[in-house]
């Protein structure tokens, strides 16, 4: 290929190639080591529409690389040993998010590993050069369920207020709210979520493709973020009005979600139609006279490198197979009945938590004199992982399609059996009647109100090969008009039973412990 005017070319030294060539393999290597965490990213792909575009992330990776191929013919890899450092940091968040089965933390250590791995074979000048690109790669890690609850407010809020600025009624009861044409519900799939993620990932790469501003390119990602969060509310509210005009006729099925995308798709073609007036055009580069050859390091540099990089890669894992072979315990949960004093008052409920299957369970419900009564559920769990765990999303007190719903939900802290109990409090109701709920967890050896404290304790007791047993836990009264009624009477049950609950629990776990 002949070189532009005004500059000599200079082919390839067939050492840097060989570097390179070995390099890629190195790179390829973690996805062998970290199978499992790879197919967990793809099956997320598969199951889910929101994530979908996780396929796409690796081959536009790889063309941004490709596109800025000439800095491999003025910069030669150049192995920087610093980098192992947070290298080895991902390694051990890996191993501690395997330990505690938090699958997205997990995701994110081995999708850092691959630029880190780059920074420490290629050294900080070249890695720099290819650093959006590489760092692109974090985008194919199904991240994002975090804000569907925040946004399902946010859109139930911005709907109510715009359907009543319109003088129409509404009567709301939590992300449910009724017009006198008929009733609607902010659910999961209206949260906005797809458009939130689809849009910040298309923001990153147009601002990289568009901009060289740094200035440009942060204000484009932050009106990325905001757009389709207000342009979701403006969807909700365009097919509430769609229904509401049309006698619940029209926008009540598949078809609104059809007039979701298609707005979408319009809001988010002006945003960057109108990005586009701001970009920067690329400036040409003075010509050169020559273009000096990038000098070539030893290869034993690069070998040594690339074998130190594959050492601490392959650390992790088997360890945590150690780990998790000895933290496995084969004999089924023995979970001895809770002596409960109080008299039974079967059939005050029907309500269930919606959890993945438990190894062992208790529930029932009971009545003192005087007092309202209360239900119990523990659901225990052994041998955790991502089908089959304590700690989970997918774990909810009630499924948005339930008759019940949840309303409100705050964390609290009780008094009782002589110890503060941390907990969280949550109001269900349904047509006809509400609950109080108080719910923690056991995991550890110990009690949390906090799932992210319950991820660690659990991380802990894996890690000092203690077993990963854990469980919900659960009391409920009836809600009347007068909270603190089913308050007083789940504060007095678990001031009777709360110590052989925990000696149920203990008892349980011991077996692991003496193995």
């Amino acid at each position: 290929m002949k070189a532009p005017p005004g500059v000599i070319s200079i082919p390839t030294v067939p050492a840097a190639r060989g570097s390179l060539l070995l390099i890629g393999l190195c790179l390829l290597v973690p996805f062998a080591l970290y199978l499992g965490t790879a197919q967990s990213i793809v099956a997320i792909w598969n199951s889910s529409e929101t994530f979908a575009h996780g396929y796409a992330i690796l081959p536009i990776s790889l063309w941004l690389v490709w596109r800025r191929r000439e800095v491999f013919s003025r910069m030669a890899p150049a192995p920087w040993w610093p980098a192992l450092v947070p290298l080895a940091l991902c390694g051990a968040a890996w191993l501690l998010a395997s330990s505690a089965e938090v699958q997205v933390l997990r995701q994110y250590a081995f999708v850092a590993m691959i630029p880190l791995s780059a920074l420490a074979l290629l050294g900080p000048r070249l890695a720099g050069a290819l650093a959006f690109p590489l760092l692109f790669l974090l985008f194919a890690v199904p991240f994002g369920e975090i804000f569907v609850n925040p946004l399902i407010g946010f859109t139930a809020d911005f709907t109510v207020a715009a359907v009543r600025a319109v003088g129409i009624p509404v009567l709301r009861n939590g992300a449910r709210f009724e017009l006198p044409s008929g009733s609607w519900s902010v659910v999961e799939a209206c949260s906005g979520i797809r458009y939130l993620i689809s849009s910040v990932t298309l923001g990153c790469l147009y601002a990289y493709l568009t901009y060289r501003s740094p200035l440009r390119r942060a204000a484009f990602i932050a009106l990325s973020v905001v757009v389709p969060i207000i342009a979701n509310g403006l969807r909700a509210f365009m097919i509430v009005m769609i229904g509401h005009l049309s006698g619940m006729k029209l926008a009540t099925g598949v078809d609104h979600l059809i007039y979701g995308w298609l707005f979408f798709g319009l809001v988010m073609f002006i945003m960057f139609w109108i990005g586009g007036y701001w970009r920067d055009d690329a400036v040409e580069p003075p010509a050169r006279a020559v273009v000096a050859p990038a000098q070539v390091p030893a290869p034993g540099r690069v070998v040594t490198m690339a074998a130190a990089v594959l050492a601490l890669a392959a650390a992790w894992p088997a360890y945590g197979y150690y780990i998790d072979q000895a933290n496995f315990n084969p004999d089924p949960v023995k979970f001895q009945r809770v002596r409960i004093g109080w008299a039974p008052a079967p059939g005050f409920t029907n309500w269930t938590p919606r959890y993945l299957e438990p190894d062992a369970g208790f529930s029932g419900a009971w009545q003192a004199r005087g007092l309202a009564p209360v239900g119990m559920t523990i659901l225990y769990y052994r041998n955790q992982n991502e089908g089959h765990k304590l700690v989970t999303s997918i774990n909810r007190l009630a499924d948005p399609k339930d008759a019940w719903h949840e309303l409100e939900s705050s964390a609290r802290s009780e008094q009782v059996a002589g110890r503060t109990l941390a907990l969280r409090e949550t109001t269900l109701q349904r047509e006809g009647g509400a609950l109080l709920v108080w719910q923690w967890l056991w995991t550890g050896g110990e009690y949390t109100a906090s799932t992210y404290m319950g991820k660690l304790l659990q991380a802990r007791s894996k890690l000092l090969v203690h077993g990963d047993d854990g469980a919900a836990l659960m009391v409920y009264a009836p809600l009347t008009d007068k909270p603190e009624a089913a308050r007083a009477a789940m504060r007095a049950f678990l001031d009777d039973h709360l110590e052989p609950i925990g000696l149920a629990l203990d008892t349980a776990r011991q077996a692991q412990a003496l193995r």
